[in-house]
């Protein structure tokens, strides 16, 4: 146990040094960002820029030998933007994203197979009339909460997806799949009203959610000539045989200043620019057939309600600023646990959860940013008790030296939700057991851009 704590302490001492040192490095980068914009007159402009997340982990019995830490350096985001104007009313967005940076590479790989998935993030046709009615057109974020519309980059912290995900986050898109990355194809219409008090954001949302396959057949694992259960193994694929539509949307009040950003977009923090900030959000999503299997009628809605609050106010006298954000999630999805059985099933977490973050951002300048520590506290309770309830602290800070253009974090974590799939994001009903070790780990993360 002593030699545990040293080596804790090791680490966490390395990941300061290693904030400090890239700090000092970077005290010759400009303090401000902005995408490269050609511009041909007010209604007609383009505009490039790109987005760079990297991070180092050192995660208890994370190695090969299972009970070392791994150390590990990894490249979790590496985007290119592409936004414009070609209307007054008509614009677009076009984004991409290197889907497999950080998996691990099979020893069979080649060199090259970790590039090899840069591909389609966002394609949006925008119809922006007004603040009160706008669309939008393509592939694109599905309206239902915070962390999902602040994306990676607008976090208030460098790793927010720790509560589990929705079918947009589920593997990829048209048949067997339900979106990638939080995105979806289908149309949104969105816009703000000022009702005589505070600011009114909605959203809504019709996309093709998951899909399923009336002609293939389930051959995995493949019957044995004869076998009774031929009929319940072979046929449709996917719970979703009659090509339900998924409906989605949020309703965010601002009490007191509005928050802008494009479209329906959200940020996590402001770092104060926006002034006082206290938002109020809820936001759900519906799919008939959206889970489960199709064999043996083993499938079924899925429903989703998520509440979250954002809470921000700089403080008097240059004192800095305070940030909070709080979440509630509840999924329904009212499947047989059977459905696991079948390869055709399309398995989402049923049940809530909870997280809650806290920041301040000291006011006082070091090098060329400001140190903002944090805490943060995740609960993951699942319907199924097999599974057992999740939990983990953070504590760490960020180094703010462009707001979210360019930031520097280290944190450590300690908790279970790394014994989940996916480390509790995708996490599967049915899946993991009551019984497992809090583990720790040790992160210090880069984001750049541009």
């Amino acid at each position: 146990m002593k030699l545990d704590k040293q080596r804790r302490w090791k680490i966490f001492v390395m990941a300061g040094a290693a904030v400090a040192l890239v700090a000092g490095m970077v005290s010759t980068v400009p303090s401000a960002y902005a995408g490269g914009t050609i511009k041909l007159d007010d209604d007609k402009w383009i505009s490039v820029g790109m987005g760079i997340r990297s991070s180092f982990a050192a995660v208890q019995d994370g190695a090969a030998n299972g009970t070392a830490y791994s150390n590990t350096f990894g490249i979790d985001n590496a985007r290119l933007y592409f936004n414009g104007k070609i209307h007054k009313y008509v614009g677009f967005e076009f984004n991409t994203e290197c889907f497999n940076c950080n998996n691990s590479q099979s020893l069979s790989a080649q060199p090259s197979d970790s590039n090899a998935n840069i591909g389609l993030l966002d394609a949006i046709g925008k119809f922006e009339f007004n603040p009160f009615v706008n669309i939008w057109v393509g592939r694109m974020l599905v309206p239902t909460d915070r962390h999902e519309l602040n994306g990676p980059f607008y976090q208030a912290v460098y790793d927010g997806f720790r509560t589990p995900a929705g079918p947009a986050d589920q593997g990829g898109f048209g048949t067997g799949g339900a979106g990638k990355y939080g995105r979806d194809n289908g149309v949104s219409i969105w816009g703000q009203v000022e009702p005589g008090f505070g600011h009114l954001q909605y959203v809504a949302m019709v996309s093709t959610g998951l899909q399923s396959c009336g002609g293939c057949f389930n051959t995995n694992p493949a019957p044995l000539p004869g076998d009774p259960l031929i009929a319940a193994v072979r046929g449709p694929g996917g719970p979703n045989q009659a090509n339900n539509l998924s409906y989605s949307g949020r309703i965010t009040y601002n009490f007191l200043n509005p928050e802008k950003n494009p479209g329906y977009y959200t940020s996590g923090t402001y770092y104060g620019t926006a002034g006082d900030i206290l938002a109020i959000a809820a936001g759900g999503q519906y799919q008939n057939s959206g889970a489960g299997s199709y064999q043996n009628g083993n499938h079924s809605a899925f429903t989703s309600f998520i509440t979250d609050l954002l809470f921000e106010k700089p403080l008097a006298n240059d004192k800095g600023v305070i940030t909070f954000n709080a979440e509630y999630k509840r999924y329904w999805a009212d499947y047989s646990p059977n459905a696991f059985a079948f390869n055709d099933s399309f398995s989402l977490f049923r049940g809530q959860s909870y997280q809650l973050n806290g920041l301040y951002l000291v006011p006082t300048e070091v090098g060329i940013g400001k140190f903002q520590p944090y805490g943060m506290y995740t609960m993951i309770q699942p319907d199924n008790m097999v599974q057992g309830n999740r939990s983990e602290y953070e504590f760490g800070t960020n180094y703010i030296i462009s707001g979210h253009n360019a930031r520097i974090s280290a944190y450590y974590t300690h908790g279970n939700l790394n014994s989940m799939p996916g480390g509790g994001a995708f996490a599967n009903y049915g899946a993991g057991s009551r019984d497992l070790d809090n583990v720790d780990a040790f992160k210090v993360a880069l984001q750049i851009q541009y």
